[in-house]
């Protein structure tokens, strides 16, 4: 995803589109209610947000997370590192600043 200065319309509407599933709302608002955009979210005592921890967090199974966060990924909306067998989440800040631009009418 570019800067919010060239962001066009079709780019959020597919950031709208991978929000409007309740399950990717959900774990996108948990990433980013837990922590500063850009930092790897707190969930657990490991200091880490993983595909394990938000599938007990929200109560799914591993693969539909996976699926989930391919898709925040896919739009921007999140970054994932791979850390041995986790895979570690944060929200994109870039992007959170770009919605917010967007929304400041």
């Amino acid at each position: 995803m570019s800067n919010s200065k060239t962001i066009d319309p079709e780019e959020f509407a597919e950031i709208f589109k991978a929000l409007s599933n309740p399950n990717r709302l959900k774990i996108f608002t948990l990433l980013a209610s837990c922590c500063i955009p850009g930092t790897v979210s707190v969930l657990d005592s490991d200091d880490t947000a993983c595909v394990g921890d938000l599938g007990r967090e929200l109560d799914i199974v591993k693969s539909t997370v996976s699926h989930h966060i391919k898709e925040l990924r896919r739009v921007g909306l999140i970054r994932t590192r791979r850390d041995g067998q986790k895979i570690l989440c944060w929200v994109d800040p870039d992007l959170v600043n770009a919605l917010r631009d967007f929304f400041a009418f």
